[in-house]
């Protein structure tokens, strides 16, 4: 469990080389607090102000989330390729060890920004904040974070991005969506990926998927891709064009 979502313990944040990382340190004291209300707060006070700063560079921020595993970086080196002579683009990867990730991005030219969190199974606002200090904002069109893999901190925790957007692998059960709802509530799109693996997997319904995801948030979009194979690819970069586009006429 994670320390900074108030699961367990305490916790420390350093800057070491190129990211940012989490040092986890016993308190030294206790202090009773209302610890889920206080954290939300100062994390949205952060996230405001992160938002402010993406919205002065004309910077539309893409928050992905999902299940390990789900093709969150696949979908992001597959979107590089194809954007890349359009948007100048930018990723901050959360995970909770390696730059696995942060090096498959770089090797698509792009910067990436690696946010190393130990044992927080999310990413929050103060670590973006200072992941965004170490881009060149004036420099970027689109930025992608990449959030840790998890179906329930993530949803809590506004990172100061402009669009939430989750991602169901048909490597899951079809009734995620009923059994972690926030984060399917917090989405403005849903994207059911590796759909070239279904002749494969006969229990993933996508139907079922469907109305699982709309019986909780059914004025979402929701979009089927894979992005190895391209299927869905081409309405997927459409709404992020068009999320761009909409948001640099109402700055």
């Amino acid at each position: 469990m994670c320390t900074n979502c108030g699961c367990n313990g305490g916790k420390q944040y350093t800057v070491q080389g190129d990211g940012f990382s989490v040092d986890h340190t016993p308190p030294g004291e206790t202090v009773i607090v209302d610890v889920h209300r206080a954290l939300l707060f100062d994390n949205d006070q952060q996230a405001a102000r992160n938002r402010q700063r993406l919205t002065e560079h004309n910077i539309t921020a893409i928050n992905l989330m999902s299940s390990p595993g789900s093709g969150k970086t696949t979908l992001l080196e597959r979107t590089i390729d194809e954007l890349l002579t359009r948007y100048r683009i930018a990723v901050i990867e959360g995970d909770l060890e390696t730059e696995n990730d942060a090096r498959r991005i770089r090797a698509k030219g792009v910067e990436a920004v690696q946010i190393t969190t130990g044992n927080a199974c999310h990413l929050d606002a103060v670590m973006v904040g200072s992941a965004l200090q170490q881009l060149d904002l004036k420099l970027i069109d689109l930025l992608f974070i990449e959030n840790v893999g998890n179906l329930v901190c993530p949803a809590s925790f506004d990172l100061g991005q402009h669009r939430n957007v989750t991602l169901l692998s048909t490597t899951e059960g079809d009734d995620k969506p009923e059994k972690y709802p926030l984060i399917f509530r917090a989405s403005d799109l849903l994207l059911i990926s590796k759909i070239d693996l279904l002749p494969l997997l006969d229990e993933f319904d996508l139907q079922c998927a469907a109305d699982s995801f709309a019986s909780v948030a059914a004025d979402t979009p929701l979009l089927q891709l894979s992005a190895k194979r391209g299927d869905g690819v081409t309405q997927w970069l459409a709404w992020l064009n068009d999320t761009h586009q909409q948001l640099q006429r109402s700055s």
